[in-house]
This record gives C-alpha cells, structure tokens and sequence, in this order.
C-alpha cells in the first residue's frame, strides 16, 4: 500500500470502460489519478458511464468525471485532462492505461513507456467483445506472485542431524514443498534457527532443512513461515508483441478453453477494426452486413500477411455486427482486470498478464435457429440512454429488459456493482418492471473502499436504502425498493410464494455459503433462474441456475480450505474471524490514516483545496481529525495511556450502550421481525477492569502505538500504567447526537504555522504492538457478543486469512453475472449458452465453462430432475381444502403414483403400515399442525412434504409435494 501511495496513474479515454478503471484504480489508493478524454459526452456513453447524465451531453468526459471520481478516495489525488497525449506529459507517471485508442496510438505510446519503463497497459471493449494488453518493461520484478499468505506450522520437533527434520503439528501434511525458502521464530532449545536467514527445504510427509548437528538440543513450541521469493518478467513492446502473438501462445492468456482460436481470431478483427475506422471514420454500423464483409476481409488479409492458416470468418463478422455497442457488464469485466493490472504495476504484488488477453461473450447474442435474427433497423441509434446496448440486442430486447422484476439478495460490494450494471443496462426500468433489494447491514467506514455506491456521509444508513438512492441518481427510471431483511426461514413469511412467483430471477450477492444454500433451496422451490457470484480477495466465481436446465448451487459442502471467506465486514460479528478484522479496520483508521491526513495537510499545498471539493459532510470529517490530531496531540506518556484507556471506554462500553440505545433487545424491523435473530447476536457492554489481562493489553498496545505517532517513548511497565490509569477521569457516557465542529481556515492555519517546517508524523510501529493490538482489540470485541476468543497465535493465523473484497474482483464478478442475465432474459435454452467462471486474478487464472446439467433420477420408471414436483393447488375456487385422502388420489390421479407415505421435514405425516385411516379424512394442514405441534406462521401459503411410493420404495429421491394451501 505504501508503494501504491507513492504512483501517479494516467487512464486516457472516459467512456464505459475508462470510467470503470478510474473507479477501481481510486479505490485501490495510489498517490494520484490523472483522467484525460478530448470528447464529449454522447447518447451512446450512457449506456456504461455511470457518472454520466442526460444533463452531460456535449460536455467533456474527463471534467464531467472528475469531481464524482475524486469523492471516492479521499487520499487520492483527481485531475483532469482535456489536451491530447505528448511525452512531455507521460514523463509523469509511473503506469498509462489507454481505453478508446487508435492504433497509431497505441503504439507510439507503447513505444515511449517501455523505452522510458513506464508500465503500458492497453484496453478495449467492443460490444460483446474485449481486449486487454500489457508491457511492463524488460525486466518487471514481481515480489509476491500469488498474494497468498505464507505457509506457516507450528513445530513438534526439529532433529539434530544433518540435514534436521522438522516435525509439524497434528502430523497434518504441512503445505511446503520443495524449494521454498522458511524461517523460524518462537524455538526453544534449538535458538540458534531463530536468528537464521531464509532457508531452503526439501520436501517429505517431513521436511530437511540446514544441518543442525552443530545447533543446541530442540526443546519444544516454534513457528515455521515461508519467506516469498521474488522473480523477474521481461515483456515485449507492443509493436513486436502485435505480431509475436501469432506464434507464440505464451503470450495469450487464455479464458475459455474451447475459444482458443476464436481469440486468436480476434486479435485480427481488433487490428482490422482500428484499419475500418482510420478508413471510414466511424465502426462498422451494428448488424451491417457490407460493413461486416469489408472488415472481414481486411481481418483476412492482415492473417494472411501473418500466416495464420485458421482464420474464422464467422468470428470476424460477428463482432462487426457488435462492435458499435457500448455494454456495461463488458466494461465491469474487462475494467476490473485492468484496474488490477495496475495494481500489479505499481506494486510488483502478484503475476502480471503476459500479454494478451481476449474475451468474447458473443454466445449472449440471440439464436438465430429461435428466430433471434436482428436487423440494422432494430439495432439503429434512438438518441436514448440504451443506445449502446440497443446496437448489440435490439430495440425490442431492451423493452424486455425494462419490463423484469428482479430480487437482489445483498447490496455489500458485489451488491454495489450489480445495481450500477442493472441501473446502466435498464433492468427493471420500464412498466411493470422493478428490483427489490434487500441488505440487513448499515454502512461502515471499512466499506467505503470496495463499496462504490456509499460515501462517508452515509456511514450508519442501511445499505440497501443508500444504494438504491445512488442507482436511481444514474438513471431515475430504474423502479426499486429497499429491505432490510435477513432472506432465511423467519423471513418466509415476507418472502412468500406469492413473492417468488411474481419474480422473473433472483441475484445472489451474498458472502457466506448458508445463506446462498438457503435462496438457492427457495429459487429451485418455486423454480427461478439464479445468479450467484462471490469473491476472496483476487478470486472470484460466478454460477448461473436455470430451471429445468443446469444443476442448483446445491447444498454446502464441508471443505478443507483454510483460507476463509470473508468479503465484508459484518456490522453485527458472530465470528472471532468479524472481530478479527474489525480490530485491524480499528488498527488503520486510528494509527495509520490519520497520520496520512496530517501528513498530507503539511506537506501537500493543494490538499486543502482538494479536500474541500470532496463535499462538506466528508470535508469536515477529514479536517475535523487534522484539527484533533494537530490541537490535541499528546504531550507526554501520561497523556497517551489516559486517550488509550477513554478509547477502550468508547469502543467497549459506550459505542454497544449506544447501538443498544438505538436497537434494545426486543426491537423488531419494519416487517415485524427480531431485529437480533440468527447470527445477529446482541451484544452487552464491558466494564473496565486493570485486573483483566485483555483489558490491559489494550491499554498498553493503544498507548504505545499512539505515542510512536507523536515521538513519545512508550512503556510495557504494567504497574506504572495502573498508576496512571487511577488518575483517570473517564467521561459520563451520553448517546451521541450529531456532532459539527466548526473548522475554519484561521484554525487550521495557526495549527500549521504551530508546526515546525518539515515536521512528520510517522507511522512505523513496531510489530509486537502492532499484533499485541489486534489480539486485544479483537478478543474485547468478541466478549462483547459472547464469541470465543482467540489467542495470538491463532489470531495470526485467522487475520492473515481474512481477505476482504476489492473492488477490482468484485467489478469483474459483477460483469461475467451480469451477462448471464443477458442470456436469461432472451430465454436462452441451451445449456452451451451459459458460462460458469472460476477466476484468480493474482495468477492469470480465468476459466469459464458450461454449467453442469441438472442431475436426473428415475422413480417408477420415470426421470426426474432436482426442478421436477408434484404442485397442488390445496384450496381452489372457494372451496375447503383437500383432506390427506384427497391428496393421495390426486397424485394417482395426475401422476400415476401410490403414495404409501407423506412426511414432513421429520415428521411422519402418513404411512400406510400405520393404523394412520383418521389422518386420511384430516385437512393436510391441520394434519401439520396436530402432528408438528405447531401453528403454521400466517403468512406461510406452502408446505413442501416428501411423499415415498409403492411403485418404488426403494427410491432414494423423489420430487417433493408443493402444496399451496392458502
């Protein structure tokens, strides 16, 4: 991060794509930003420029972004550009990225970055299409190639023997392998490998390391950690790497396994379209048939010239018929992975693209075998937001897609990104269409850097009420409304058959496995299409359901995988993994971001002007803690143990009274709901106590690292400490009300002019305060909703594990889900159609691949499927509902089928080898009702039994009885 800090960024081109980078790129939290655009504004960037408004037309791009792009990060620097590229310019920066390009300059660009080590990368997107290329120099050192954590073990035994043999805990299978360089910490008896470099070792259920016949006898406890090994790329420049590509595939990155070719393809129609838009001056028309032909033809001759013997025509054609669209899920895909890419540039942290990279979603298109064939007149500009998407699908396809009503489950950071696709591509924006989405969470600061849609003023707002406010800014047509309801069984009685049946799908952006089980269970239920994506840090996958056509998300499945998913931070923690990363969100938000803020204000002149611009609300907070910071500073170690100890006060005391003032024990939500249910625990407050180790290991570490900021000496002396601790005057805590500090430049101005020039705050703590924090902060969090702690060693382990979303995955995630919503809304019955994608973005790994079919079994003879039932209508045309007896005959009836049994989760309702003849003339709800011992909720319309038939009683799965009885 602090290298990152310290790069300046040039992103050229503010269309969809642009945009989508600059978005990431400031999020991720370079030193600075530059966007440059000569154009204005026009009908077709509506389609994927989401800081774009009607209002914008004819204006500049860049100057129209800027202000909305700067408000994203408040540590980054945005300027804008409107004059064209030349060197003198591109000396100032460490990465250029160009979107929206020519050929031409592409590669004189390309030619001055890699000659001057300017790390270049090039993006586009056409239509369905897009294209990714980077040069990062001769010789790019990468540092960490995958950005995994480290492999460490805790150690049982170390021979004295040479070479030693290290033993490792629970005799599990340790994850080193040969090769890999390890230190070790925390030996006793053998010391003498604490103070050893990296070392290499040789792989066995054990591992060799050194000789260590000469060391002391191994004792007992120590850690082993792998040391990561840096390596380094040499990359091509463009020019050479346009025509080295052919040749060698090595420098493709490949993303779809069964499109090699096609891909190969397409870097002779990017290349042909550049030639067509020199010539011509425009893109070939959408669905144009004589433009279609010539840039076949100039795509042919340029794989002749470069003897490639297995040109597609068909390939070509049909990104000419595309190429005019502007498509929002392309632009969140190929934008994600470019932004990373700049990541990587500026960082050297994971393995860069090496070079190419094509992507195609041309399968979106309609079948022509159903009768999908688009005419230009179809596809034809209509001076309307949809443009760009109306030339790739057509004018009626884009009314379809205003008319859908879908369900949002989660507006966390996939969440965000799905509602500005759905805002910018028009779903649910017409008559009769409309979203519903619904989050449980409120806004917290730690979001506010992968969560685009929420800034600082909405800090404590429900998420869902924020996002939808910020979706209908970008386009006001869009129909949606908030919930704040967990999806989960307390809630069926909101979520009901009548709610499900009203849907046209369901997207899933939730992040634990359970609650993605359970709306998958409802989806299959009452038979809706899915969308489901998540992310781990740079990983990500997507999964698309289709009734009657692909295999469910299913149920959870145990895993061995160590690394935890966790993409947001919960608002409510049940898991020492949530307190965990609360502690570290606590660690940088008060000893390390406020030290950036002051910092910046000394030494920045413009971070004054640059602040003010970002909006009062922000504004005032972030001047607010210079002011603090530089007014209030410490004078002595007396003072920082006394902010340390007012600290734990606030965080474990006053801050849960207040969260309690807000939300008692007994609330309920809107719907009528527990507000605490679930894994929403309710948490108690803390009482200070110098006794308690945890309490005053807080105090120790908060009061050290504070005065590290300030150049005070700190102390471990525990005794001292409680003597400073006992002169304490802890404030009366009242609930907080809004708090506004008038800031005036005259303040901040003798602040400053109090300061000696050149003076730093710094932020180098030491990393056993550093840890010593986490550990306390995170286990007081954990005592106050009754989770159990974790000791240090297991906190390491855990917090180096917690990988939060970023934004660039979750971009990316949110496209690829988004174009699967293409094909569903088409009504697309292939399953040759639909992509599932597994990416890792640290590693150049992007797999996409058809969706698995629905598993069939076969009762009496007869196939079935996971989305096959026996749907009765219990209660029909006013008349009482069906008895049990009724029932039966209605499945012989209808099906053919003997039921010998009804059960009900595990509840034996009928069976006919039980004296059961009273229950068959029992209504089947109040069967339930008798044989469960419970009222069945007002609200519930269905019951889902099981039933066992004599035809094949030895079936292990039969379809469920759906009986709709209300």
């Amino acid at each position: 991060m602090r290298t990152m800090g310290k790069a300046n960024v040039l992103i050229s081109g503010m269309k969809g794509l642009g945009v989508e980078v600059a978005k990431n790129v400031v999020l991720a939290g370079v030193g600075s930003v530059t966007i440059q655009d000569q154009g204005s504004a026009e009908w077709t960037d509506l389609s994927s420029q989401f800081y774009l408004r009607e209002s914008d037309l004819g204006e500049n791009r860049a100057l129209c972004s800027e202000k909305a792009l700067a408000r994203l990060n408040s540590h980054v620097r945005v300027s804008a550009c409107t004059e064209a590229l030349n060197q003198d310019f591109l000396r100032n920066f460490q990465v250029v990225v160009l979107t929206d390009s020519s050929l031409e300059e592409q590669r004189w660009v390309g030619a001055f970055c890699h000659t001057n080590n300017i790390r270049f990368i090039v993006a586009d997107t056409k239509g369905l299409c897009g294209q990714l290329f980077c040069d990062f120099g001769e010789a790019f050192e990468v540092r960490d190639s995958d950005g995994e954590s480290p492999h460490s073990a805790m150690i049982t035994h170390i021979s004295k023997e040479n070479p030693g043999i290290v033993s490792c805990t629970d005799e599990q299978a340790h994850e080193f392998t040969d090769g890999m360089q390890v230190t070790f910490s925390g030996v006793q008896g053998m010391t003498e490998l604490n103070s050893c470099g990296p070392i290499e070792i040789k792989r066995s259920y054990s591992f060799s390391i050194c000789d260590t016949s000469n060391f002391s006898e191994y004792e007992k406890a120590g850690v082993v950690t792998e040391v990561k090994q840096s390596k380094t790329l040499s990359f091509l420049p463009l020019d050479a790497a346009l025509e080295e590509v052919v040749r060698d595939l090595d420098l493709l990155v490949v993303n779809d396994y069964g499109k090699v070719e096609k891909h190969q393809n397409l870097h002779f129609g990017f290349r042909a379209l550049h030639e067509f838009k020199q010539k011509h001056g425009r893109l070939p028309k959408p669905r144009n048939q004589t433009d279609a032909e010539l840039l076949v033809a100039m795509a042919k001759q340029l794989s002749t010239a470069a003897n490639f013997d297995k040109f597609d025509e068909d390939v070509v054609h049909k990104l000419s018929l595309v190429a005019a669209g502007d498509l929002a899920p392309v632009n969140a895909f190929i934008g994600g992975l470019a932004a990373q890419e700049v990541m990587k540039a500026c960082t050297g942290k994971f393995t860069p693209l090496k070079q190419w990279f094509y992507f195609d979603s041309l399968e979106c298109l309609p079948d022509q075998e159903d009768g999908g064939l688009l005419t230009e007149e179809a596809c034809a500009p209509r001076s309307s937001r949809y443009d760009g998407q109306v030339a790739v699908f057509g004018a009626d396809f884009q009314e379809k897609i205003k008319k859908q009503r879908y369900f949002l489950v989660g507006a966390g950071a996939i969440g965000c990104e799905l509602l500005k696709n759905f805002a910018l591509i028009g779903l649910g924006a017409g008559e009769g269409g409309h979203i519903t989405v619904t989050d449980m969470d409120s806004i917290e600061r730690s979001n506010l850097n992968r969560q685009f849609l929420f800034r600082s003023e909405d800090i404590g707002r429900q998420k869902s009420e924020a996002a939808a406010e910020a979706v209908k800014k970008m386009n006001p047509s869009v129909n949606i409304t908030a919930h704040q309801n967990r999806v989960c069984p307390e809630s069926e009685g909101i979520y009901t058959h009548q709610f499900y049946s009203g849907l046209d799908g369901v997207a899933a952006a939730l992040d634990n496995v359970d609650a993605r089980v359970y709306l998958d269970g409802r989806c299959v239920q009452y038979q809706r299409p899915m969308l489901e994506g998540g992310t781990l840090g740079s990983k990500g996958h997507t999964l698309v359901v289709v009734p009657h056509l692909t295999e469910s998300y299913g149920p959870a499945s145990s895993s061995g995988q160590k690394a935890i998913p966790l993409c947001t931070l919960k608002h409510f923690p049940h898991r020492i993994e949530h307190t965990l990363q609360w502690a570290r969100d606590q660690f940088e938000g008060l000893f390390k971001h406020s030290a950036e803020n002051v910092n910046q204000y000394l030494s920045d002149p413009e971070f004054w002007a640059r602040t003010v611009a970002r909006g009062e609300v922000e504004a005032v907070e972030v001047l607010e803690g210079v002011y603090a910071n530089l007014s209030d500073r410490p004078q002595d170690w007396t003072e920082c143990v006394t902010w340390a100890r007012i600290q734990w006060e606030s965080l474990y005391n006053n801050d849960i009274a207040q969260l309690l003032h807000c939300f008692p024990p007994n609330h309920v939500t809107s719907s009528g709901l527990p507000f605490w249910m679930g894994a929403k625990r309710c948490p108690h407050p803390l009482t200070f106590d110098p006794a308690n180790t945890t309490h005053m290991d807080f105090v120790v570490a908060a009061a050290n690292l504070y005065g590290q900021i300030y150049g005070i000496e700190g102390s471990r002396d525990h005794e001292g400490i409680q003597k400073i601790l006992s002169g304490v005057r802890v404030p009366e805590f009242t609930p907080k009300s809004s708090v506004k500090i008038a800031v005036t430049d005259e303040e901040l101005a003798e602040s400053k002019e109090r300061k000696e020039e050149g003076e730093q705050f710094s932020f180098l703590p030491q990393i056993n305060f550093h840890m010593d924090y986490i550990v306390a902060t995170s286990n007081l969090r954990a005592e106050n909703y009754d989770i159990p702690a974790a000791d240090r060693h297991k906190s390491k382990l855990i917090a180096g594990r917690i990988i939060p979303a970023i934004a660039t995955t979750t971009a990316a995630v949110a496209g690829l889900m988004c174009l699967e919503l293409y094909k569903l809304v088409q009504g697309h019955r292939r399953i040759s159609s639909f992509r599932v994608a597994y990416v890792n973005m640290a590693v150049q790994y992007y797999v996409l691949s058809q969706p698995g079919r629905a598993p069939t079994f076969t009762v009496a003879g007869k196939q079935f499927s996971l989305w096959d039932e026996f749907l009765v209508r219990g209660r029909e045309d006013g008349r009482e509902e069906m008895t049990v007896e009724e029932l039966l005959k209605h499945i012989k009836d209808h099906h053919s089928l003997t039921v010998t049994g009804l059960y009900y989760g595990p509840a034996v309702l009928y069976a006919d080898y039980c004296d059961h003849a009273d229950r068959l003339k029992q209504r089947v709800s109040d069967l339930v009702r008798v044989v469960t011992k419970t009222e069945l909720p007002a609200q519930q319309q269905m019951l889902e039994i099981i039933p066992s038939f004599a035809e094949d009683e030895d079936c292990e799965r039969v379809p469920p009885i759906r009986y709709l009885f209300r």
